[in-house]
């Protein structure tokens, strides 16, 4: 009995002891990093068994795998921290984990003569020399990637030897090595990295992904990614590590020129503007953020820096969301942490200060005088008719006089503004859950002088767990509080009156009578152009505040090996609280005999208005998804349905107040009521797809949407929207790996994609416009001296109109070279959409009526080109570099319509819109300019359609295309490219390199093939009697003498100077005044530098950089001195994009 006492006990101790070094080793593989686990190098002990001394020594190898098994990597911890044979042998044998040594029972039969050293982290070392010793030294070091996380278990080699080691829990190593020598830093997903050693005892590298980029992962839709290697339809995706490069303050911001086919255009730069996204030019496209459908608000609203990828569905794959994916579908996956990872807390933040990049700079009060003065004697104007006598004139020109020394419009109303932002952001994980949490705040002020600013608070929460073996749920929340105010000044948009007043303003008019601060005056024939009334104090103030929450919640239950189902339900509500409220106020004017002030013009009438608005949606999304593969063959099907409903009730007062101090409504203040209603929309579909490949060579994706949209009748509701697209990878063919090409090519995939996808957002079309009936609070009347509030009727229902359809043709091929570190991505592509909306012309209706016939789908439209992307990643020892490019090509067609008649010959070749080019202009060919009267008098051909009584020098001769001596409409022709902003070419370039710490990147966008029709301000002197940009009055024909008419004529770029109101033809609509313009810009820069891991270690911080950046800091453009090239207004008054300088840090604890 006390002898199976003893052995009893001893049992239970051997058990216990077991126990406890599986728990250490269960907890040290719960804190690896996911990236560092699954590709960890496991060390295999096989001397358990072994009888003789030297075969005792602890003999084993490191395997390098994609994936292992949590179980596998216990027991082999737990082999390696055994001491006794016998405790070895219990654990095998009673948790029937015998077999797992016998994997690397092969090693035991090693010559008994090969022996090795152990150490830390040793690795396979062979028995040095005494020699080689005595010249070796240690070095120690510090292995991190590109987030300054240690690598753990990366292989540190001696190059051209086995000698080496791994990096443990810190990323920490220590060998031995010669001076001169060279270390290899590899680990898998890694680009492997080498370092010469020098005199330094200690080194740190930094490992950078691996420049192989077939094996990523592009998310496409809630529940469904794919890998690159196996994607079939043209789909580009961005990282976060690019996503973050921007100092932008909306998410499309941070897009710009990074993407092949994305077409990015900034035309406003006022506080909080956004970047407009098409896709291939084809319009604005559809969002979708973590599987719900949104809009571009909600998108460019997201802090980018919670984005974790955005994925762009370019050609049919977009019918995976058919309803309303007809331009393009943009995919958003945001960050939830990562399973298995240490809890992380990062801090990023930057300030900085923002200018105009370029606007319109007004002439100074002596080139404006001058100008005007100018053109008055040319007009004919002498004495009292004159704004300027000689006097007045010369005393502008001297000015000594205080009252005569003008007034500088651009530099009062525009200066430097700041800008800042912070981010917090908390992230970890175990092995069976994952979170995210992060708080964000931006403040971009004005450029405006005290004008106005952009707030911006966003918060992100993200949890996901994994319940059970089978079931994995997540939720999500996400809100923000944006915040817009300026002062309340009259006309719609607020941020006008100080574009317009920079040039409608005349230099000679300051803002103050007699330049006291508290009596504004009369600057212009419009008194709101004051920009000195322009505040929160005289004019008014808005307030625009939107309070916006999204909750997501995800559920994915495993039914069988490979069939999933996947949930997701969402709720997103929305209340915008607009108000706006504008003050009456004085305008004065000096009357120095009496030392005195009176009022010249006042504002009587001030506008109040409030918008209560909410925007509630509700989505659910329900799938089956089977995965599963048999040998070669790969097969995944998604069945899935789809649900949302959106409210939109929105109530908006109009009233006068009685009060600038008064912010309270009457009931006999309001002007006007409107309540709107809920504003309900509905949508549904069904949606199947099947994913087919062969060994990963032969590919098929089949994809079939059903939807519906509320906005059409019973019958017209539903639209069907298929596509299909196959790929071959021709790389993976063994003819091409074993022809010598192989090795020069290494990736070669053809794609093809076709098919349909739907669009309900059809022109001149509403809701329920296919029922009958009327439209109420259209006009009224006073009846019996009452208001009566009028309806009308609703005109003809429209019984027949339904979906758009786009049919997208798109062929593709993706290449590799040099072992993928060269990638080029060429894509050809066709949209064909149908079912544009459009009357007949043959079906007439009397006009005496009131209605109009309905439209039907009638006509058509067109896009065609191509996009391309090159890039190429490497690295020569610690010095890492990308270099890429890509570029768009798409032009835009009018197809066909209906019915197309004409008169003759011309009309045609004027309107047909059959199979051409869209946006035509049409204007006149210059073909020179007027150097003399002589000239004029015996030209024969009538330039301004009166016989040239207009024409002066310096003006503009207009080619005869119809040779039948007068020029007119008859001699228009097409000229430059479209102009709204929407270019036919777009690039981008984007560099980026790192060394030492040291990290530089920037990005660089153009275009081509566009044009800007110069007008208006920037055009015509004197426009609306105020002043225009300086070189449009400075280089421009003139009188040498300008008090005198018969003085010799001064050449410039510009038509003669004349008054506003003289008729001339120069202005017409030509070649001359049609810029195709053409730039390209420095979007972003940035450089940073990292603090080395050695200075951090014991400030608790793991990783600390430090940057300076910049956002459009250089413009290379046709458009020299007049507007920057990406806005688009013919007047040149667009508000400019931003010319942004930050100094930034990042933080990880």
């Amino acid at each position: 009995m006390p002898i199976l006492l003893k052995q009893k006990t001893e049992k239970q101790q051997q058990s216990a002891t077991i126990k406890q070094k599986n728990q250490t080793n269960t907890q040290y593989i719960k804190h690896c990093n996911p990236t560092h686990y699954y590709n960890i190098h496991v060390f295999c002990l096989l001397n358990s068994f072994s009888s003789s001394e030297e075969q005792k020594s602890p003999l084993f190898a490191i395997g390098k795998f994609e994936k292992y098994h949590e179980l596998f990597l216990l027991t082999i911890l737990n082999l390696v921290t055994m001491s006794k044979k016998e405790e070895k042998i219990c654990f095998l044998t009673r948790s029937n984990l015998w077999r797992v040594p016998l994997c690397a029972a092969a090693f035991s039969l090693l010559p008994s003569g090969y022996s090795y050293t152990w150490g830390t982290n040793s690795l396979l070392m062979p028995d040095a020399s005494v020699e080689s010793m005595q010249q070796q030294r240690p070095i120690k070091g510090i292995v991190v990637d590109e987030n300054g996380e240690p690598v753990i278990g990366a292989t540190v080699r001696l190059s051209g030897s086995s000698t080496g080691t791994i990096t443990d829990m810190d990323g920490r190593f220590e060998i031995n090595v010669a001076k001169g020598e060279e270390l290899e830093i590899s680990y898998i997903g890694y680009t492997t990295q080498t370092v010469k050693i020098g005199n330094s005892g200690s080194i740190q590298v930094t490992l950078r992904e691996a420049t192989e980029v077939l094996n990523e992962v592009v998310v496409t839709g809630f529940g469904m990614s794919q890998k690159k290697a196996t994607l079939t339809g043209a789909v580009s995706s961005v990282k976060s590590s690019d996503i973050e490069r921007s100092a932008a303050v909306t998410a499309s911001g941070a897009l710009v020129g990074k993407i092949a086919g994305l077409n990015t255009r900034q035309q406003s730069g006022a506080p909080g503007s956004t970047t407009a996204l098409q896709i291939r030019n084809m319009g604005t496209p559809l969002f979708v953020i973590d599987g719900v459908v949104s809009d571009e608000g909600q998108f460019n609203n997201m802090d980018f820096n919670d984005i974790e990828s955005i994925s762009i569905l370019k050609d049919a794959s977009a019918a995976l969301y058919g309803l309303r994916a007809a331009n393009g579908v943009v995919v958003v996956t945001t960050k939830k942490g990562a399973r298995n990872t240490k809890n992380t807390v990062s801090i990023n933040a930057y300030y900085g200060w923002q200018k105009n990049s370029k606007f319109v700079d007004p002439a100074n009060v002596k080139d404006y005088v001058h100008a005007y003065a100018t053109a008055e004697t040319f007009s004919g104007r002498t004495g009292g008719d004159r704004r300027y006598s000689k006097e007045e004139y010369d005393k502008w020109m001297a000015g000594a006089d205080p009252q005569y020394q003008g007034w500088d419009w651009g530099d009062y109303i525009w200066v430097t503004a700041p800008q800042f932002y912070i981010n917090t952001n908390f992230s970890g994980g175990t092995d069976k859950a994952n979170y995210y949490v992060a708080i964000s705040h931006i403040n971009q002020d004005a450029t405006v002088r005290n004008y106005g600013s952009f707030r911006r608070t966003n918060a992100q929460m993200s949890i996901e767990m994994n319940v059970n073996e089978r079931l994995k749920v997540g939720a999500t929340v996400n809100g923000r509080i944006e915040d817009r105010r300026h002062p309340g000044v009259p006309g719609t948009d607020d941020y006008w009156l100080p574009r317009f007043a920079t040039l409608k303003n005349q230099p000679t008019k300051r803002p103050y009578a007699n330049d006291n601060p508290n009596y504004p005056q009369k600057v212009s024939d419009q008194p709101e152009t004051n920009f000195a009334i322009l505040n929160y104090n005289t004019s008014g103030k808005v307030s625009d505040v939107w309070r916006v929450i999204q909750l997501n919640a995800t559920a994915e239950y495993e039914i069988l090996k490979g069939l999933k189902f996947k949930g997701l339900v969402g709720y997103y509500y929305a209340y915008n609280e607009l108000d706006n409220q504008e003050y009456t106020f004085n305008l004065y004017a000096y009357d120095p005999g009496t030392d005195s002030y009176y009022v010249t013009d006042a504002m009587t009438n001030p506008y109040r208005e409030r918008n209560r608005e909410k925007v509630e949606d509700q989505i659910g999304n329900f799938q089956l998804n089977y995965d599963r593969k048999f040998g070669k063959h790969s097969i995944t099907a998604v069945a899935s349905f789809e649900a949302s409903q959106r409210k939109r009730p929105k109530m908006w007062i109009h009233s006068t107040p009685v009060s600038n101090a008064m912010d309270l409504i009457r009931l006999k203040e309001i002007v006007e009521f409107n309540d709107d209603g809920d504003r309900t929309e509905a949508r549904m579909g069904y949606l199947g797809r099947i994913n087919y490949n062969y060994a990963d060579k032969y590919l098929v994706e089949l994809i079939g949407r059903w939807d519906g949209s509320w906005k059409f009748r019973p019958g017209h509701r539903w639209g069907f929207f298929p596509s299909a697209s196959i790929g071959w990878r021709i790389s993976e063919e063994n003819f091409w790996k074993e022809n010598k090409i192989g090795q020069i090519i290494s990736n070669l995939k053809l794609r093809g994609s076709y098919g349909e996808v739907g669009d309900d957002n059809v022109a001149d079309y509403a809701a329920f416009d296919f029922l009958s009936g009327y439209t109420y609070n259209n006009g009224g009347a006073v009846l019996d001296g009452n208001w009566i509030v009028g309806s009308a009727t609703r005109g003809l229902p429209n019984q027949v109109l339904s979906w758009m359809t786009a049919k997208i043709l798109d062929v593709g091929v993706d290449m590799g070279f040099l072992n993928n570190r060269l990638n080029l991505q060429v894509d050809y592509f066709r949209r064909l959409r149908e079912g544009i909306s459009e009357s007949r012309y043959d079906v007439l209706i009397p006009n005496e009526t009131g209605i109009d016939l309905p439209k039907e789908n009638l006509r058509s439209d067109m896009h065609k080109g191509f996009d391309a992307s090159i890039n190429y990643t490497d690295n020569y020892n610690d010095f890492h570099y990308s270099v890429g490019a890509n570029m768009t090509y798409s032009r835009f067609y009018d197809w066909e319509q209906y019915k197309p008649r004409f008169s003759n010959s011309w009309d045609e070749y004027r309107n047909s819109i059959w199979h051409r080019m869209g946006y035509i202009n049409w204007g006149y060919e210059a073909v020179g300019r007027f150097e003399s009267w002589e000239q004029i008098a015996t030209y024969p051909i009538d330039n301004d359609r009166k016989g040239n009584r207009t024409v002066v020098p310096g003006d503009i001769m207009y080619k005869d295309q119809n040779n039948d001596g007068v020029i007119n409409g008859l001699d228009e022709r097409p000229i430059g490219y479209r102009v709204d902003s929407t270019p036919t070419i777009n690039f981008g370039i984007n560099l980026s390199a790192a060394w030492k710490g040291f990290d530089l990147a920037m990005d660089w966008t153009g275009s081509g093939m566009t044009s800007w029709i110069q007008r208006y301000e920037t055009a015509r002197p004197f426009q609306n009697d105020g002043n225009n940009p300086s070189e449009v009055l400075k280089d421009a024909w003139h009188l040498s003498d300008p008090f005198d008419p018969n003085s010799e004529l001064i050449p410039g770029k510009y038509p003669m100077l004349r008054l506003n109101s003289d008729e001339t033809s120069a202005y017409d609509t030509s070649t001359f005044w049609m810029h195709n313009v053409k730039y390209i810009k420095l979007r972003n820069l940035e450089f940073g530098y990292t603090l080395p891991q050695a200075w951090l270690n014991h400030t608790g911080i793991s990783n600390l950089r430090v940057y300076i950046s910049g956002t459009n800091l250089l413009t290379i453009s046709n458009l020299k001195g007049i507007m920057d090239p990406e806005c688009a207004s013919d007047n040149g008054l667009d508000y400019p994009p931003m010319r942004v300088i930050n100094i930034g840090v990042n933080l990880k604890f």
